[in-house]
């Protein structure tokens, strides 16, 4: 595990590097609201032939500073956090806030990403007012509810106690602050001038970013690419008989991508 210093916050991420020519974009992941970067398959942070950068968002797991209450603040994060660590042209992959997030800096100018990967995830995030309401009121509850509510019915017990658990290891405060952003993010009338190589995977028995919402992504995204999981749940990434798909899925993607990228010496800001 590393540290990176960006704004001056402290930010913790796991480098995998399995592209010594650098013949491939590097692919930098983001996870969702409440999370940290251990959201993400094993296998995925460990992709052979790829560098591969999973990181905890400010406030969450081991990066220090605060958490966010505005996507566009967080994208502002993860873009400095590629600037620190000089990243040639890079795929950012969102899941579920974290797709909000790479949605957010795909539009912004001089992205500097060379394609994106959006799992369950959306151009709009309403939130459940038991959710926004229930995190600070009654957090042992609304994390139970979380759980069940991001996996499919199918999916052992010790895996909802698993989520449960690194839940409850993010303070309240900036969970609730997590799902305040899903909340106000809007960019359904912006995504289609999203210009980079997409990714959308969603499980088709996700119940906090339906089905709809992956297909409307990749309606209007131009070129984009829609995989769906057949029994996957919001959390299709760790659930046993989805990870799988998900991870080749993206390994696919990422191997249509072209090679032999530039290096970037400084990413505008």
């Amino acid at each position: 595990m590393s540290t990176a210093i960006v704004s001056g916050e402290k930010l913790h991420y796991y480098a995998h590097k399995g592209d010594p020519g650098g013949r491939c974009p590097p692919l930098v992941l983001v996870h969702g609201a409440g999370g940290t970067l251990m959201h993400w398959p094993g296998e995925l942070r460990r992709l052979a032939g790829y560098d591969v950068y999973a990181l905890d968002l400010p406030g969450h797991g081991g990066s220090g500073g605060q958490g966010r209450s505005d996507v566009s603040a967080y994208a502002k994060a993860v873009h400095g956090f590629a600037q620190v660590l000089r990243l040639r042209p890079f795929v950012l992959g969102g899941h579920s806030m974290g797709g909000a997030i790479a949605l957010d800096l795909a539009l912004q100018p001089s992205n500097r990403l060379a394609g994106l990967v959006l799992v369950g995830t959306g151009a709009r995030l309403r939130v459940a007012p038991e959710i926004l309401g229930g995190i600070l009121d009654d957090f042992d509850a609304t994390a139970r509810l979380l759980a069940e509510w991001s996996h499919a019915g199918q999916v052992p017990p010790k895996l909802l106690d698993l989520y449960v658990r690194r839940l409850r290891a993010v303070p309240p405060a900036v969970i609730h602050d997590d799902f305040l952003a899903c909340n106000y993010f809007d960019r359904l009338a912006d995504v289609s001038r999203i210009a980079v190589p997409t990714l959308v995977i969603c499980g088709d028995a996700d119940r906090m970013t339906p089905i709809k919402y992956s297909r409307y992504l990749a309606e209007q995204i131009p070129g984009a690419q829609l995989v769906i999981v057949p029994g996957g749940g919001h959390m299709a990434l760790l659930e046993p008989g989805s990870t799988q798909a998900v991870v080749e899925a993206i390994r696919q993607f990422l191997g249509s991508l072209p090679s032999s990228l530039p290096t970037v010496q400084n990413l505008s800001a």
